[in-house]
């Protein structure tokens, strides 16, 4: 979870958003040099008094300077592509989640299990209670097994929302009328915090995603005794 002094990105819950992260730190070293290299090179035109008055044209200074961005370009679009590989749906999720959006609230349906559904509305905040985080807390958890491939379908009943889990690397679009497919995989135990990233209306800051993740043994233990 994303604390008020946490400048960098969530620390990663799932195989996508860890690469999404070493993507991100790859990009960012690659601007660092190019930023320090060109801030170089005009401080050096500032502070050049020389002049060369013999110069027409310079072919193979402008043949330097495409070559070395489209290198640099190649460098960024490879790991790129991978990533872009790594977002597709899979062939065989072992569970399926459908995710509902309401103003201001989800609900929630796991449709293999006897077709269990709740509702999923933020708990208020209680200065006396120091165990619940701030807008954030729900008072039913999305329960899913670790470890595991998941298929994610939402959409929405009124306006749009979206569906978006930060340390898990998704955010998904939550349409009215339409079903939107996403894929989760979460590769470690603990929970995680998201919200709708749509502007929905008045208490749109008001209806939070949590999702709790477990064994599969405790999950299979969690669906017996809700059924």
């Amino acid at each position: 979870m994303a604390t008020w002094s946490n400048l960098n990105l969530q620390n990663s819950a799932s195989p996508l958003m860890e690469q999404i992260i070493f993507f991100h730190d790859h990009t960012l070293v690659i601007l660092i040099m190019i930023t320090i290299l060109v801030s170089y090179l005009m401080i050096n035109l500032f502070f050049n008094n020389y002049i060369n008055r013999f110069l027409l044209e310079g072919q193979l200074i402008e043949l330097i300077w495409t070559i070395i961005p489209a290198i640099t370009l190649i460098f960024i679009a490879l790991p790129s592509l991978r990533l872009l590989y790594l977002l597709d749906e899979m062939n065989n999720p072992l569970i399926t989640l459908k995710s509902i959006g309401h103003q201001w609230y989800w609900s929630y349906e796991f449709s293999d299990f006897n077709n269990i559904e709740f509702d999923s509305y933020m708990i208020n905040y209680e200065k006396d209670n120091l165990n619940n985080f701030r807008l954030l807390d729900v008072d039913n958890r999305i329960i899913l097994p670790m470890n595991n491939q998941i298929r994610i379908l939402i959409t929405a009943t009124d306006v749009i929302h979206s569906w978006t889990i930060p340390s898990l690397g998704i955010k998904i679009d939550a349409n009215p009328g339409r079903l939107n497919q996403g894929s989760l995989f979460i590769n470690r135990p603990g929970i995680f915090f998201g919200q709708c990233s749509e502007i929905c209306g008045a208490n749109h800051s008001f209806m939070p995603i949590v999702i709790e993740s477990i064994s599969i043994k405790n999950f299979i233990n969690w669906i017996n005794n809700y059924s």
